[in-house]
């Protein structure tokens, strides 16, 4: 059964102006993304990959063009429905993790439920559940000094999922960790679409994660180059 839509986008163009004239990042992107499904966004450095997700994630709007989440438009949102549209429905992983250094794995994924207006009931349990989730139940009480990069980054990964959003999009989560701790990160990915049933979005220049995803969405100098089932590069 194919699972329905969660993110579409339709003729996006993204153009920034500035002294020195108008620079086109993003020309006409089409995309429908299904629910469920891990989704790598390929292209190299300056290929559009980073505005795009800004623009589905309604930290940026594109020129012309609309995004569909869940069948509403979110150009036609206001500044607050953006606002919670990002703190309820869409969970963000960066390259730089950006952990809070005084607070322990339970504080940062539990202060990120207060952000989204989790009661206080309900946020003990989901907060052990995801970092049980992450590999991580037994470092609860570390603080980020005391972590490697690839755990920091599970605990990213926990603090984005633990509102339960729709949506995570994750830029360039992998960049700053070696090959294996890369693919550790993208195999819990994997498992986050089964075992909550989360819509991730992962930008990567990285080759050997292409075959992680469900889908490839590849973009060079702003162009959709291809979107396609991932595993089916240079089939006919």
């Amino acid at each position: 059964m194919e699972n329905e839509n969660i993110i579409t986008i339709s003729g996006v163009n993204r153009i920034f102006s500035s002294a020195s004239g108008d620079f086109q990042a993003l020309k006409d992107i089409n995309a429908e993304i299904p629910q469920g499904v891990l989704t790598i966004l390929k292209g190299r450095s300056g290929s559009g990959k980073t505005t795009l997700m800004n623009i589905i994630g309604a930290l940026d709007a594109p020129t012309s063009g609309k995004v569909f989440i869940q069948g509403r438009d979110i150009g036609r949102l206001s500044d607050l429905e953006r606002e919670n549209l990002r703190r309820t429905q869409v969970g963000f992983v960066f390259q730089a993790v950006s952990l809070i250094p005084a607070m322990n794995a339970y504080q940062n994924v539990e202060f990120s439920m207060r952000l989204a207006g989790i009661p206080a009931r309900s946020r003990k349990a989901r907060v052990e559940e995801c970092l049980r989730m992450v590999g991580l139940g037994n470092r609860m009480n570390h603080y980020p000094s005391e972590m490697s990069g690839g755990e920091q980054q599970r605990v990213a990964i926990a603090r984005a999922i633990a509102h339960r959003p729709k949506i995570i999009l994750a830029d360039e989560p992998t960049a700053e960790l070696d090959s294996a701790m890369a693919a550790e990160v993208t195999k819990l990915f994997q498992e986050m679409t089964r075992k909550e049933n989360v819509t991730i979005v992962m930008t990567t220049h990285d080759t050997g994660l292409m075959d992680a995803g469900d889908m490839i969405i590849e973009l060079e100098s702003g162009q959709q180059v291809v979107q396609q089932p991932a595993g089916q590069e240079g089939r006919a």
